[in-house]
């Protein structure tokens, strides 16, 4: 029998711009699944910090909004960036936050990133468009199940998800 792994979903977006807001939307949503082993952060961007926090987890979860992405999300399994990375305190990705992971914390938790596919991005507004909240309940139907699982290798890919109703992220 496996352990399950303790899981750290980091998402961030800003909630104020409509579709970017997918990322904080999903972590809002993730929290009521009550998941043991599973930590939701939402943020604006990502900081240096986060990589303390990732080091401190066996899996990390990155989800924001993709403006050109399939829908109705991607996930595909990340990697750490080279020894050495470069990055703004204003502009930091998630392979960085595993790079200072890895070396400022010795520690390589496996991870991945979501991108949910937003449409509308351009304008302020706190609500998601249509398009953008169906492809939040598929995404946050696939995360749970492959969460509850512990089995993210084995989940289908979003492309056989397919159209999932809102009961079914509840």
């Amino acid at each position: 029998m496996s352990t399950r792994r303790r899981t750290l979903i980091l998402a961030w977006g800003n909630p104020g711009r409509l579709d970017d807001g997918l990322g904080p939307a999903l972590a809002n949503i993730a929290s009521d699944w009550a998941l043991p082993g599973v930590t939701i952060d939402a943020q604006y961007q990502l900081q240096v910090e986060d990589a303390e926090a990732a080091a401190r987890y066996e899996r990390v979860i990155f989800v924001d909004a993709d403006r050109t992405g399939p829908a109705p999300f991607s996930i595909k399994r990340l990697r750490p960036g080279p020894p050495g990375i470069s990055f703004s305190s204003h502009s930091v990705t998630p392979d960085a936050v595993l790079a200072m992971a890895r070396d400022l914390f010795d520690a390589e938790p496996e991870a991945w990133v979501v991108g949910i596919r937003g449409h509308e991005f351009d304008e302020f507004g706190e609500w998601l468009s249509d398009e953008a909240q169906s492809n939040l309940e598929a995404a946050a139907a696939f995360l749970r199940d492959a969460l509850r699982a512990d089995a993210f290798q084995t989940v289908p890919p979003p492309a056989l998800v397919g159209s999932i109703s809102k009961q079914a992220i509840q």
